[in-house]
């Protein structure tokens, strides 16, 4: 009894919080270090398995639903833990073996060993989930209407879910000698996960085949003049990433040399054997970055040869794209992705309609195409440098830009007169601006078409737009960066008391 009294007098107290957590996981059904069979129950949203052994929940990279597997357990928190795959009791019948021969170092792609058909179904899971459990939205089952939910539909995935992406951004770094004949020498490729080791590669499965050979012609070259790669650790080297762009429809390519410094030795030598080597080529510029930074591109940029921007098109529409400028890294996506959001918006030629978060003036150009008017309004100036520019090249007249918060900016608009019949917002994964859901409330416009590469933020909004006033009528999902855990989504919402 002294020692229960004296324990809630304060002798807990002086147990260390390393001592109390120490004792929370003495009590768990697993312990550190030890091996299990677990039930694999579901993939979690980096990817990975989620398992039970004994009730409690471990994360096992590399797992899939279905699966019975042995592991061994890593890291423990109170209510779940990391587990180590050793071993396959029984396989999933949607597991696929990676054909890449770096996919298990690798952290670009995440679910290389499920089907593709496999990851398509749980995207949408995925997407269904978290307006259940974030949004508070009910969700239509498969093959039911609107009446008893909102209808999420299957993932429009891609007929070659393969060498997908336009633009490759690649660290540089250097792997010295190793024993016996193993050379030393520069190496480009993509971080292991969660570390900044790069992993060598000379072919990545889901880049544009021209990507690769230009970043294997700039690591060669580069090697072959003795030009060093910067060292993030000590902030010495030159040669930070090397940056590829390509039109998938035109065939232009931009090589861009993200450097640490202004000089490059052997400028000219560098350039004629990239020129030599990569039929194609239209551009070559240098990107100037000597902040102590992980963010790939310094605010200098400068032509080295060519011109300063390739030409690519979405549809009918041309766009310029520097070497900084956003732009879909799946051009053929992409065109799935807009071609929706044009469907939900319902245009007929007679609509204003306003594009918060414009970007380049992409998702714009294709509602132009159908409006009476496009406003389009986002924060970064260069971004609607590159819109106005992109308006002109496809000679529309019918589209305004402005650079600005599109919370401040588009109720200056309303100020002004302007009144949006459909408002379309494509935002950064963070989700809409708090005042932005709140200025689309006071706008009323009839439609909201909602483009998200997020589904958690995605519920979140659409929860505050129901509550305003609004019915979310539809989501399609859609897979823009196959074999990875991301996916887009695109929702239409109609204003209350009027049709669907």
């Amino acid at each position: 009894m002294k020692t229960n009294k004296s324990k809630r007098r304060g002798g807990a107290s002086r147990q260390s919080p390393g001592a109390a957590q120490g004792a929370e996981l003495r009590d768990l059904p697993v312990a550190k270090n030890e091996e299990y069979l677990a039930d694999i129950v579901g993939l979690g949203h980096d990817g990975e398995g989620v398992g039970r052994v004994n009730g409690f929940t471990l994360f096992v990279q590399g797992a899939l639903p279905g699966e019975k597997v042995r592991v061994k357990v890593l890291k423990l928190k109170k209510q779940y833990g990391y587990a180590k795959l050793l071993g396959i009791v029984e396989a999933s019948p949607d597991r696929v073996d990676a054909p890449c021969p770096i996919y298990s170092q690798c952290g670009g792609c995440q679910l290389q060993h499920l089907s593709y058909d496999a990851q398509l179904r749980w995207k949408r899971q995925l997407v269904v989930d978290n307006l259940e459990r974030i949004g508070k939205l009910q969700v239509a089952g498969e093959g039911e209407g609107e009446s008893t939910g909102i209808v999420v539909h299957p993932t429009l995935g891609m007929s070659e879910p393969w060498r997908y992406r336009n633009k490759a951004q690649v660290p540089i770094g250097y792997n010295p000698a190793g024993p016996g004949s193993e050379e030393g020498g520069l190496v480009a490729g993509f971080y292991a996960q969660g570390s900044h080791r790069i992993i060598d590669m000379d072919a990545c499965l889901i880049q544009h085949e021209q990507n690769d050979d230009v970043v294997r012609v700039v690591k060669q070259a580069a090697d072959s003049l003795g030009i060093r790669a910067y060292n993030e650790e000590t902030g010495r080297g030159l040669l930070r990433h090397v940056v590829a762009r390509y039109g998938f429809h035109t065939g232009e390519i931009m090589v861009v040399l993200v450097t640490n410094g202004e000089s490059i030795p052997h400028r000219d030598e560098l350039v004629g054997l990239i020129r030599e080597a990569v039929p194609g080529v239209t551009s070559i510029c240098q990107n100037i970055n000597t902040r102590t930074t992980n963010v790939i591109f310094g605010d200098r940029t400068v032509v080295l040869w060519g011109r300063d921007v390739i030409y690519d098109t979405i549809g009918d529409i041309r766009f310029a794209i520097s070497a900084r400028s956003f732009y879909q890294v799946n051009p053929v996506q992409t065109e799935v992705l807009y071609r929706k959001a044009l469907d939900f918006a319902a245009l007929t030629g007679e609509e204003t309609v306003i594009d918060a978060y414009c970007g380049i003036g992409t998702i714009s150009l294709f509602l132009a195409q159908q409006a009476r008017k496009v406003y389009g309004v986002e924060i970064v100036a260069e971004a609607i440098d590159d819109a106005r520019a992109n308006a002109q090249l496809n000679g529309m007249r019918n589209v305004q830009f402005e650079t600005g918060p599109a919370e401040v900016v588009i109720p200056a608009w309303r100020q002004q007169g302007i009144a949006p019949d459909v408002i379309v917002v494509d935002p950064p994964r963070k989700g809409c601006d708090a005042a932005l859901l709140e200025t689309i409330l006071a706008m009323q416009p009839e439609r909201v078409v909602y483009v998200s590469c997020n589904p958690s933020t995605l519920a979140r909004d659409l929860r505050v737009l129901e509550d305003g006033g609004y019915r979310t009528v539809e989501v399609q999902p859609v897979d823009m960066f196959p074999h990875t855990v991301h996916v887009e989504s695109v929702a239409l919402l109609v204003r209350n008391g009027t049709e669907g």
